[in-house]
């Protein structure tokens, strides 16, 4: 069987601005309290049954070097002591570095960040008939968790599941 299932906590431009604060003015602290608020988001019981690890959306080694941290694994990292399940830093990995996201239409974000993901060989045994709980910042047209899920599924995992801690709004919803 395989399914996504997604969920985000808020779509009020005080959530952006905390997560542009996060990922743009270096408030890494600001991930714990993030990450406990998504840690209390309402989920089907299956999910809760089976949710295997948390995996956070990775960020290119110049990203990742440029801020200092990857805020995905910041907020999974405080996610999963509430949860009692492992974060799998390694089941995932960006293996080309893409543009921002930030100002691209819907069609090239999907262009952009398509083939940007895969899942290392080492990580394929673990990964095999498990459901991951993906985590990001924030989503907007979910190319990303998307292109992430993709990789997921095709390296083994049976259900991948999305939290984020915002949703942008996109031209459609501004309609």
């Amino acid at each position: 069987m395989r399914a996504v299932r997604s969920v985000a906590w808020a779509d009020e431009g005080v959530a952006l601005d905390i997560v542009g604060g996060l990922k743009y003015a270096g408030w890494e602290r600001t991930a714990l309290g993030m990450g406990v608020r998504m840690s209390r988001l309402p989920w089907p019981r299956d999910v809760l049954d089976e949710r295997s690890a948390l995996v956070p959306v990775p960020l290119s080694t110049v990203r990742e070097r440029e801020r200092g941290f990857n805020q995905s694994a910041c907020l999974a990292c405080a996610i999963a002591p509430r949860w009692s399940i492992p974060v799998w830093q390694r089941a995932l990995v960006r293996t080309r570095a893409t543009p921002s996201q930030t100002r691209l239409t819907p069609a090239d974000r999907l262009r952009n960040v398509a083939g940007a993901f895969s899942v290392p060989p080492a990580a394929r045994e673990v990964l095999v008939g498990a459901h991951v709980i993906l985590v990001d910042d924030v989503v907007t047209t979910a190319a990303t968790l998307n292109a992430c899920a993709a990789a997921l599924m095709a390296g083994g995992a049976r259900i991948v599941s999305y939290v984020t801690f915002a949703r942008a709004r996109t031209e459609r919803d501004r309609r």
